[in-house]
């Protein structure tokens, strides 16, 4: 049986993987701003979940968290950094302060839940940190410069701290999500207050009140994506990289060809730049 710590856990895909992971038998550390949105959770596994508010930005919970996991089940096998939001803006648009509780949330948060986990992973040789990111991360959309940075930023840490732990017995894994049905593109979006119209035809196409998918995402169901993260969790060779979705994969393979397009055809202008042999 391992012990599974989820923060944001409230809706969406970290409620989906929480109800996994207790439908299997693993306990569960399931987590929300509100520990009220998450109890019908312990109601249903009394025994194997345990609710707790956590603000991920809010050191103190962070710690409170981890402690309060240890307690009650000896060790965090697998932390699963799902807590964070989306926000749409024209880089121009962007709100700084709104900007920055975007990475204190997407970003510092998750890097505070791995500090926090990391000493107990370190001591047995063992453990997993599973980061949720995006394909915004790789695709880039208009409108999405900020949320698919603070992604971007998450996914070059996660790359560095494989290498780091992995000779200690650590895995990482980051999961890039594509369009899935959850309330990411309602309650959980965010959006700069003021649109300018330069970027009507660009940024403008993504805001809240222009979008037009919401819960109609198409082949994103997150049950399967929710089994699909356990799966890779519970692997031998678990991935560095999991995609979730159609789209994710066809637009990851849509930006691979187009850098090595563009990788080809300045190729001989990068290697210019060497000393001479």
């Amino acid at each position: 049986m391992t012990t599974w710590l989820i923060t944001g856990c409230s809706t969406g895909l970290g409620r989906h993987v929480a109800e996994a992971v207790l439908q299997r038998g693993n306990n569960a550390v399931v987590t929300a701003r509100d520990a009220a949105t998450v109890q019908d959770l312990v109601e249903a596994h009394p025994n194997s979940a345990l609710a707790l508010s956590l603000d991920v930005t809010d050191q103190t919970q962070v710690r409170n968290a981890v402690r309060q996991a240890e307690e009650r089940f000896e060790h965090v096998d697998v932390l699963v950094n799902n807590a964070g939001y989306g926000y749409r803006a024209a880089v121009e648009e962007g709100e700084e302060p709104e900007v920055a509780t975007l990475f204190a949330t997407n970003f510092f948060g998750a890097v505070a839940m791995i500090k926090a986990v990391l000493p107990g992973m370190r001591a047995r040789r063992d453990g997993t940190i599973v980061n949720i990111s995006s394909i915004g991360a790789r695709i880039a959309p208009p409108g999405s410069g900020y949320y698919s940075a603070s992604k971007a930023a998450l996914e070059a840490m996660s790359a560095s701290l494989r290498k780091e732990v992995g000779p200690l017995g650590i895995t990482v894994t980051v999961v890039e999500p594509g369009g899935f049905r959850t309330d990411f593109a309602g309650r959980s979006l965010q959006q700069s207050r003021e649109a300018i119209a330069d970027y009507a035809d660009t940024a403008g196409r993504r805001r809240k009140e222009h979008d037009t998918i919401h819960g109609t995402q198409p082949g994103g169901d997150p049950t399967r994506a929710a089994q699909a993260i356990i799966t890779a969790v519970e692997a031998a060779d678990s991935p560095f990289l999991l995609l979730l979705g159609k789209d994710a994969v066809n637009g990851f393979q849509a930006v691979i060809d187009a850098q090595r397009k563009e990788l080809e055809a300045w190729e001989e202008l990068s290697l210019n730049t060497d000393f001479p042999a």
